[in-house]
C-alpha cells in the first residue's frame, strides 16, 4: 500500500477511530443486554432497539449540513467529548430513575451521535487523502468498523459477564475522551461557507443544492444510492433476519446449541466484512469500479446455495456451514463493494457538498434496513416448513438488482 497514505492527520484520524469505534460497539452491545437481562422482555428489547435507530435515520442529515458547514475535526471532537459525558450521566442517574426510560432515552442520544459522526469522518477523507488512496483510506475506515463490530461486542461480554455493567461504561468513557483528545491534533483543510438567512433557511438551500447536484449534474450517484437501497431491503434485511430465526428456530439443532453456534455466525458474519474491507485495500489499485456489480451478482448468487440446503439437507449441522459460508462471502463482497461506490461517490462529489451527499446516500440506504427487516420477520411467519423460499425469493429478486447494478456501474468514470 502506498506509504503517503498515512500522513500524520490521517494516521490520526485511524487511530481516533480505533479507539472511538471499539467504544461504540461495546456500548451498544452491553446496554441492550444489560436492559434484556433487567428486564427478560424480547419484546421491550426490541421496541427499544427501534426507538434508538430512529435518530440515527433522522439525524444523519444535518450532520452531513454540520460537516460542510464546521470544521470536521471539530465536530469529531464535540461529539467524542459528548458521548463520554453521555455515559457519565447514564452512570450517575441508573440507580435514582426508570431505567427503562433512562437507557431508551441514552441509546437514541448515542446512536443519533453516531449519524451525526459518520459524515464527518467519510467526508474528511478526500481531504486527507490524494485521489488515487482514496479508496485504500476506505477500506481501512470500514475494517476498522467491522473488526470493531466484531470484537466490541466480545470485549464487551467478557468485561460485562464478570464485572457487570459499570466496568464496561468507564472503559468507554475512557475511550471516547481518549479518542477526542487525539483527534484535537487533527488539521483537516477547511473553507467556511457563506451563511444568510435563518438556520432553517439555510438547511433548507443545503438539502436542495444537494438534491439538485445528484438528480441534475451527477444522475449516476441517485441510481447508485437507489441499488444500495434495493440490495439493503432485499438481501441485507433478509441476512439480518434470517440467520437468528433459520439457526435458531429451523434447522434441527438443540437449543442451547443453536444459541452458541448463532454467536459463531454473527462473528463469521462479521470476519466476512474485515477480509472484505482488507481486499479492498490490498487489491485498491486492480479494483475496476466498473466490474463491481460482479460482487453483487455474486452476493446474490450466494443464497441460492443456502436455499438448496434448507431444501434437500435434512442434516442441522450441514444446513449451519452452508449458511454461515454463504454469510461470509456476502459480507466480503458486499464489503468491497460499499468501499468502491463510497470512494466513487467521494471522488464525484464537490469538496463543499460531500458531507451533505454523503449524508443522504447514508440516510437513504438506511431507511430500507427497517422495511425489509419488517417484510422478512412476515415472510418467514407465514412460511413455516418453507423457509427455503423466501431465501430463494430474496436470491432471485436480488440477483435481478445485480444485473441492474452492472449495468450502472459500466457507466462510472
Amino acid at each position: 500500500m502506498n506509504q503517503k497514505l498515512f500522513s500524520k492527520d490521517f494516521t490520526l484520524v485511524v487511530i481516533g477511530q480505533i479507539i472511538s469505534l471499539f467504544g461504540n460497539a461495546t456500548l451498544r452491545f452491553a446496554l441492550p443486554l444489560y436492559l434484556l437481562n433487567l428486564t427478560g422482555s424480547s419484546a421491550l428489547y426490541g421496541t427499544v432497539m427501534a426507538c434508538a435507530f430512529l435518530p440515527t435515520i433522522l439525524l444523519s442529515p444535518v450532520g452531513g449540513i454540520i460537516a460542510d458547514r464546521v470544521n470536521k475535526r471539530n465536530v469529531m471532537v464535540i461529539l467524542d467529548f459528548f458521548t463520554a459525558a453521555v455515559i457519565l450521566a447514564f452512570s450517575v442517574l441508573m440507580h435514582g430513575v426508570n431505567l427503562v426510560v433512562l437507557l431508551t432515552v441514552t441509546l437514541m442520544i448515542l446512536y443519533g451521535i453516531a449519524g451525526a459522526y459518520q459524515p464527518s469522518v467519510q467526508a474528511s477523507i478526500p481531504a486527507l487523502v490524494k485521489q488515487d488512496n482514496i479508496m485504500a483510506a476506505n477500506s481501512i475506515v470500514n475494517t476498522i468498523s467491522s473488526f470493531a463490530s466484531l470484537m466490541g461486542p466480545v470485549l464487551g461480554g467478557i468485561l460485562y459477564s464478570a464485572y457487570g455493567i459499570q466496568p464496561v461504561l468507564i472503559v468507554c468513557m475512557i475511550c471516547f475522551v481518549l479518542s477526542a483528545v487525539m483527534e484535537i491534533f487533527i488539521q483537516i483543510p477547511f473553507q467556511r461557507q457563506d451563511a444568510t438567512g435563518s438556520i432553517w433557511q439555510i438547511v433548507k438551500n443545503d438539502f436542495t443544492e444537494s438534491f439538485r447536484f445528484i438528480r441534475k449534474e451527477k444522475p449516476v450517484i441517485g441510481k447508485a444510492v437507489l441499488i444500495a437501497c434495493g440490495i439493503n431491503l432485499f438481501l441485507s434485511s433478509m441476512i439480518v433476519v434470517a440467520l437468528p430465526y433459520v439457526v435458531t428456530e429451523v434447522i434441527d439443532l438443540e437449543a442451547a446449541l443453536a444459541n452458541r453456534l448463532y454467536g459463531f455466525a454473527e462473528g463469521i458474519m462479521a470476519a466476512g466484512g474485515l477480509a472484505g474491507g482488507i481486499c479492498a485495500g490490498i487489491f485498491a489499485k486492480r479494483l475496476s469500479i466498473q466490474k463491481a456489480g460482479n460482487l453483487l451478482m455474486i452476493s446474490a448468487g450466494c443464497l441460492l446455495p443456502a436455499s438448496a440446503s434448507l431444501l434437500f439437507v435434512s442434516s442441522g449441522i450441514v444446513n449451519y456451514i452452508v449458511l454461515t459460508v454463504c454469510c461470509f462471502v456476502i459480507m466480503a463482497c458486499a464489503t468491497v463493494f460499499t468501499v468502491q461506490m463510497l470512494s466513487f461517490f467521494q471522488m464525484a462529489t464537490p469538496a463543499h457538498l460531500i458531507g451533505k451527499v454523503m449524508a443522504l446516500i447514508l440516510t437513504v440506504s438506511m431507511c430500507a434496513q427497517p422495511l425489509g427487516n419488517a417484510l422478512y420477520g412476515v415472510l418467514f411467519e407465514i412460511s413455516e416448513g418453507v423457509e427455503w423460499a423466501v431465501i430463494l425469493f430474496a436470491c432471485v429478486v436480488s440477483m435481478t438488482i445485480a444485473v441492474v447494478a452492472r449495468k450502472v456501474v459500466r457507466g462510472f468514470g
